[in-house]
């Protein structure tokens, strides 16, 4: 059997990291098609031979560093989360063999009839991953990483994307309203974050689910993947049925010993985190555009928009975010 390189894959990377693959696993040919794309430079590739398949990750250093993604990967599966396992690697070159986790994201299965058991199983392993928590293992979510993210915002999505740029009194706002995010933020109880556990990065897996894309893994506000998860990028809900599942994540998670405070503290410290990475991903769509020529993340930024109005307008400590997107974000979404 020869290889199968379809012609988007025919470059130099791709034969090699497939040359590598069967060396691995001692094919002498096999399948080898893309198996999705990613925000960054990372790629996947899906190896067949025998009936079988593995995945081929292609992380070219030195935009990409194969070695969270690989210590990650081993936290998660230690905790008894359903993450690939790392058959074979090659960090100089930035390829990796892993487990084929499937086809089907949460994001393309999800609906309205069988979102509360796909969520439950989701918690589930998210507790699991939460409870294996230890300090000093993964990096802090810390002032300084809090901080470069919402930096995002106003360098990308409004002065990039709007043209807008924060001045006087505006700036002098959007900052004090970047302390009270920090300050809640290094407030909450701290376990491991994943930072993207949402249903474009869950598979429908035996075991449910897979998880994947968790290389930037933290340590930090436990509030933050229970929001990620039901405030997705990609996939909106109503606010009462996202109040039901946080409600449930928080008996789960508090039935499990995890140091959640009181109901309306969670909902608070939730929201909160909510608007920090609703924020972040607003600048992170805007420079997927400007800067990597990746224009399709647009169509979701309304989707943040909404988020942040809706999150900022319980709480009277971020007026001041509220009334800058009503002045200057809102009329432009519209259009």
């Amino acid at each position: 059997m020869t290889a199968t390189l379809p012609a988007a894959a025919i470059d130099a990377r791709a034969q090699a990291a497939y040359r590598w693959a069967c060396a691995q696993l001692g094919l002498r040919g096999a399948e080898f098609a893309p198996a999705s794309a990613d925000a960054s430079f990372r790629r996947y590739f899906r190896l067949t031979a025998g009936g079988r398949t593995w995945i081929v990750m292609d992380a070219p250093p030195p935009q990409e560093d194969c070695r969270p993604f690989v210590h990650v990967a081993r936290l998660l599966r230690a905790a008894g989360v359903h993450a690939p396992e790392v058959l074979g690697q090659d960090l100089a070159d930035g390829f990796l063999l892993l487990t084929d986790l499937g086809t089907q994201t949460y994001l393309e299965v999800l609906d309205e009839d069988n979102a509360d058991l796909l969520f439950a199983d989701a918690v589930a392993a998210l507790i699991r991953w939460q409870r294996a928590s230890r300090p000093d293992v993964l990096p802090p979510y810390d002032e300084a990483l809090l901080r470069r993210e919402l930096a995002l915002f106003p360098d990308w999505y409004l002065a990039r994307h709007l043209g807008l740029r924060l001045e006087g009194a505006a700036r002098l706002a959007w900052d004090a309203v970047c302390d009270r995010l920090v300050a809640a933020a290094l407030a909450q109880p701290r376990v491991y974050v994943h930072r993207d556990y949402m249903p474009r990065n869950l598979m429908r897996a035996t075991p449910n689910p897979g998880v994947l894309d968790f290389q930037d893994a933290v340590y930090g506000p436990l509030a933050y993947d229970p929001i990620c998860l039901f405030k997705d990028a990609f996939l909106s809900w109503p606010e009462t049925r996202v109040a039901d599942w946080l409600r449930d994540y928080w008996e789960r998670a508090r039935a499990a010993g995890l140091p959640v405070s009181t109901l309306a503290r969670f909902l608070r410290d939730a929201d909160w985190i909510g608007v920090q990475r609703h924020l972040k991903v607003l600048g992170i769509f805007a420079r997927l555009n400007e800067r990597d020529g990746k224009p399709r993340y647009l169509a979701d930024t309304p989707r943040f928009v909404r988020y942040v109005v809706e999150a900022a307008s319980r709480y009277a400590e971020l007026e001041p975010l509220l009334r800058l997107f009503e002045k200057h974000v809102l009329p432009k979404v519209a259009r």
